[in-house]
């Protein structure tokens, strides 16, 4: 009797432990299948034609190619290389949400434009921005925010002016790197020669390094008000004569109109006396 309820017994046992087994594996798919899907949606991203390292929070995306900024940049990132590209402009909304950028290396593009505020979205951990060696030709201090990061410009066909210099004074140059920043042109001064000559000459400042320009004296903004105030006395000028003009047509108009209307008056004919109105007064009565 023992030995069969003893194999029943033994034959349930084991069918208990299989199916706890197979509810114990069950349970650990669902588990990790939930905790891979958490953790995917927990690690960042890194955008296509990039390589991350996600210890160094390093963004590696030289020689790639790219002919624009990225999308998809880990708001984590802390160094950001997009240098030897193709990338030709800057928006407004490259770099929003990059508040733990500290490095950015725009060097060997061919970037000629940024956007309004196109750097001004950089949080204030930046410490380094590399422009250097693309075709920047005109920049001012609205594109390039509040910045106080180490900032590159060196090898840019610059066209130098007021807002320039004004841009100038506020970056935080690389010391060893401003005598890189060259004019390629410049705005023309007084005495440089008609004002329409040929608006794409170089003038007189150019390749010439534009610190020691500053250095020396040249003042881009003074030329800047003095073309300014000239043009303002100009307009003052055409304005108030053309007031003049304006009266002295209205006047001699009425003059005309006035003359037109005495001759109107001469030309009626007077008043004829009546017979009775003749005799009455020639009596007296």
């Amino acid at each position: 009797m023992c030995a069969g309820w003893c194999e029943e017994r033994r034959t349930s046992i084991s069918g208990g432990r299989r199916e706890a087994k197979g509810v114990d594996l069950h349970l650990w798919f669902h588990i990790s299948l939930l905790f891979s899907v958490l953790w995917g949606q927990a690690s960042p991203h890194c955008p296509d034609s990039c390589l991350c390292t996600w210890d160094t929070a390093t963004v590696q995306c030289s020689d790639a190619g790219l002919r624009e900024i990225p999308e998809g940049i880990p708001p984590e990132t802390v160094s950001l290389h997009l240098e030897r590209n193709y990338i030709r402009s800057i928006p407004e909304s490259a770099f929003v949400g990059l508040v733990h950028l500290r490095d950015l290396y725009l060097s060997h593009n061919r970037i000629d434009s940024l956007a309004s505020g196109a750097l001004r979205h950089l949080g204030p951990e930046l410490r380094l921005l590399d422009l250097s060696h693309n075709q920047l030709r005109q920049a001012n201090r609205e594109e390039f925010g509040s910045t106080r990061a180490n900032t590159r410009l060196y090898h840019n066909p610059w066209h130098c002016d007021c807002a320039l210099q004004e841009l100038m004074e506020s970056l935080n140059l690389e010391p060893e790197t401003v005598n890189g920043i060259v004019c390629e042109s410049s705005v023309r001064g007084v005495g440089e020669g008609s004002r329409w000559e040929d608006p794409g000459s170089p003038g007189e400042h150019a390749g010439q390094p534009l610190v020691k320009l500053l250095g020396s004296g040249v003042n881009f903004c003074s030329l800047h008000r003095k073309t300014t105030d000239v043009a303002m006395l100009v307009t003052m000028f055409v304005w108030f004569f053309m007031v003049i003009v304006y009266v002295v047509y209205y006047v001699r108009q009425n003059q005309a109109e006035a003359r037109r209307h005495l001759e109107y008056l001469k030309s009626l004919p007077s008043p004829r006396k009546t017979p009775t109105e003749t005799d009455t007064l020639s009596t007296g009565f």
